[in-house]
């Protein structure tokens, strides 16, 4: 059975949500969007990332287009480089 992980944008780094993707976790995050609450769920079918928003589902062949598309739509923690 696939884990689900329930976070808040921000709640996590961008690694730890690629690593929880790639171990077969699902994750819904709950983001705020034109003033109003959302769920985005972010998942890896062993072929394809998968980031479903509330109007469109992206999808990323890449790990490296997926960590960007995190990082860029802001469900990630910041983090410093």
């Amino acid at each position: 059975m696939t884990e689900v992980l329930r976070i808040e944008a921000g709640e996590l780094s961008p690694d730890e949500i690629i690593d929880a993707l790639n171990a077969g976790s699902r994750i819904l995050v709950d983001v705020e969007v034109a003033g109003g609450r959302h769920e985005v769920v972010l998942r890896y079918d062993g072929e394809t990332y998968h980031c479903d928003t509330p109007t469109n589902l992206h999808r990323h062949a890449e790990e490296a287009e997926m960590r960007s598309c995190i990082d860029r739509m802001g469900y990630a923690a910041g983090h410093d480089e």
